[in-house]
């Protein structure tokens, strides 16, 4: 068991850091050992401390030292009393231990600028697109090969059972969101008696994660998954919106929803063959579709797409800079994600392949399939596969129930993975949000939500069976 010496991550700050040491290989823990990066925020009423809630925010990839400090606020205020929260940084990312495929900076951006932005168009981007790709997977294999085989989802939760001892619980509180949930899952699965709570928030299909347990992908994780449809059923549903408010509240409305989606329609067409500055059609999809996310974003987004309707290059999303909470700018390298994803999730193994595939997913799903299916095509390039990966069952009976979250309109995880999530666990109460955007736990606020998850996470009562809540904030209100 790791020892967590808490300290202040920085003079003055509220959160305090550790580094747990904890075995590269879980099945020889006398052997090579590796760092993970730890943040705590303490529960704001001590006197009311009900214990500590881990928090995963996703990814895979997701640095929780930088991504739960920069949205604490978001956590609802019963939580931030009562627990705990602590978070870290997995295996293979960011402040831990971490994927890094490249000498310097200056290496990775030159690597970075040598793909299309957003996803291949022509047969000149595929190429160069299956180039990069294949040199990234290259230079991994030289830089830490023994670590690439060991950032798989089974570690990880391994390392989670590691750090539940380390803070002295007896059993594990936690909230996952996105690939967080099928982290979540596989703790729940390996070790069933150690489930204190567990709120699983945006899902992803535990089957379709691995492929129904065969080697033998015939298309992507992400397509499994159903990201396509999902992400154009949230796109019509942007545009809709916004054909229905005044172009005061939504600067891309044409009048109504019919004109509004061919504005967009004709837009797209349009670049593909003029684009404006920077903003090419890939680009200019995968801005729409990542911009999906936030609700509170989405006027923002129609703000862009009416500037390039006026042939104007708009200026690129501003986000906040996260808090310098432990290292203020941790390496966070594309390769980190693929290592976790490619490695523990069965993906076709030919490029070729995916020509087909984005045809296929481009007439159910239109510009948002070109976007998903482009967005798990690195997979085929990629040779490092984990030595340990959990494929289920899914149906281990926990000590306690699990609460599955899942969002009608999400652009990357439908809400037919949750209710797949909370059929095949063995014992889940489903939670429906009758909103928009992934994650409500961080980008898409719901007091109704967030009433029923404190009340789980703190006293274990869950929301009645087929319980709809929704948000607080309708888009373009």
């Amino acid at each position: 068991m790791p020892r967590l010496d808490w300290r202040p991550c920085t003079p003055g700050n509220p959160y305090d850091c550790a580094t747990a040491r904890v075995p590269l290989d879980h099945a020889a823990p006398a052997g090579r050992t590796i760092d993970l990066a730890v943040v705590r925020r303490e529960a704001t009423d001590p006197a009311r401390r009900v214990g500590t809630l881990f928090i995963n925010p996703g990814g895979p990839g997701g640095p929780g030292t930088v991504q739960v400090p920069q949205n604490y606020d978001a956590i609802p205020a019963e939580l931030r009393q009562r627990f705990d929260i602590v978070s870290w940084d997995p295996r293979g990312i960011g402040n831990s231990t971490a994927v890094n495929c490249f000498d310097d900076t200056d290496e990775a951006q030159a690597w970075a600028r040598s793909k299309p932005g957003g996803f291949p168009v022509t047969e000149k981007e595929r190429t160069a697109w299956d180039e990069a790709y294949e040199d990234l997977a290259r230079r991994c294999e030289k830089q830490d090969p023994d670590l690439l085989r060991h950032v798989s989802t089974a570690d990880t939760a391994q390392d989670l059972d590691l750090l539940r001892q380390a803070v002295g619980e007896p059993r594990l509180t936690y909230i996952g969101v996105s690939y967080g949930t099928v982290l979540g899952a596989t703790y729940a699965n390996m070790f069933p008696g150690k489930v204190r709570a567990m709120v699983l928030d945006s899902n992803i299909d535990p089957n379709a994660w691995t492929n129904n347990n065969s080697p033998d992908a015939r298309t992507s994780t992400l397509l499994r998954m159903g990201s396509d449809r999902t992400a154009a059923a949230t796109l019509d549903r942007f545009l809709d919106l916004c054909g229905a408010a005044t172009t005061a509240k939504c600067a891309f409305s044409a009048g109504s929803p019919q004109a509004t989606r061919e504005k967009f329609d004709r837009l797209t067409q349009r670049l593909r063959e003029r684009p404006v500055g920077p903003w090419t059609y890939a680009v200019t999809v995968s801005d729409a579709v990542n911009s999906l996310y936030l609700v509170a974003g989405w006027p923002a987004l129609a703000q862009r797409l009416q500037d390039l309707w006026q042939g104007r290059a708009p200026q690129q999303a501003a986000y906040p800079p996260p808090p310098p909470v432990r290292h203020p700018n941790p390496y966070l390298g594309e390769e980190q994600p693929i290592a976790v994803w490619c490695g523990d999730s069965p993906n076709p193994e030919d490029p070729a392949v995916f020509q087909r595939l984005e045809e296929e997913s481009a007439a159910r799903a239109g510009d948002a399939g070109r976007y998903w299916t482009w967005s798990g095509e690195p997979c085929t390039t990629w040779t490092a596969r984990a030595a340990n990966r959990y494929t289920g069952p899914w149906d281990k009976s926990t000590a306690h129930p699990i609460l599955v979250i899942g969002t009608r309109y999400d652009p990357s995880t439908p809400y037919e993975d949750a209710q797949a999530m909370a059929r095949e666990l063995g014992d889940a109460r489903l939670l429906t949000h009758d909103g928009y955007g992934h994650t409500v736990l961080f980008n898409n606020a719901s007091t109704c939500v967030a009433t029923h998850e404190t009340r789980y996470l703190v006293d274990g009562t869950l929301p009645p069976t087929g319980t709809i809540c929704r948000p607080d904030r309708q888009p373009f209100s």
